[in-house]
């Protein structure tokens, strides 16, 4: 398969760590890139995405076979490992950086995103409402390298261990079918 038959998916759901392992774990998913999106910074760094004055979050941009992988199942993904009704927050971390967020590619994706959501809340899953933001990706810069893979590199980090390990535990159980 070409780099041509892949699409892209960018998606915020608190610190990029514990986004992008689980997202890993699919069949059809081709890479996964951490990265700031949804700023004013050109080129920012973890630093002053860190800071919070950037306005970026961190994000995961995921490139992916929709052949093998839908977007609405990459969604469900992400809905599963993070807290969609948790504002500017994940767990320890605090800060509009770690907003949830899906920054759709194409009127496509903001449609299916869209109605992903208004199917969470009509279907009452949550006690408290959805705050994800959807919102035009216009620009994605890729973290730093030392972010790249992070779990996989560092799997016995504590962080990881507490944090990103549940989820992509979760993601092979709930997604047996779906995961390599």
């Amino acid at each position: 398969m070409s780099r041509s038959d892949t699409e892209r998916a960018t998606f915020a759901g608190g610190c990029f760590w514990c986004v992008e392992a689980p997202l890993q774990e699919l069949t059809g998913v081709r890479a996964v890139t951490s990265g700031y999106a949804g700023g004013e910074t050109e080129n920012p760094t973890y630093e002053e995405v860190c800071s919070g004055t950037t306005g970026h979050a961190e994000v995961v941009q995921v490139e992916y076979d929709p052949s093998a992988v839908s977007y609405e199942e990459l969604l469900e993904v992400l809905f599963t490992v993070h807290d969609p009704t948790q504002l500017n927050r994940q767990g320890p971390d605090v800060g509009t950086q770690y907003r949830s967020a899906i920054f759709y590619h194409d009127d496509e994706q903001r449609e299916s995103a869209e109605a992903f959501v208004e199917e969470l809340e009509a279907a009452g899953i949550y006690d408290d409402p959805v705050v994800t933001e959807i919102e035009p990706l216009e620009e994605f810069y890729e973290a730093e390298d030392y972010h790249q893979d992070y779990y996989a590199k560092n799997p016995n980090d504590s962080y990881c261990t507490f944090h990103a390990e549940p989820k992509i535990k979760k993601v092979r159980e709930k997604f047996a079918t779906k995961t390599r």
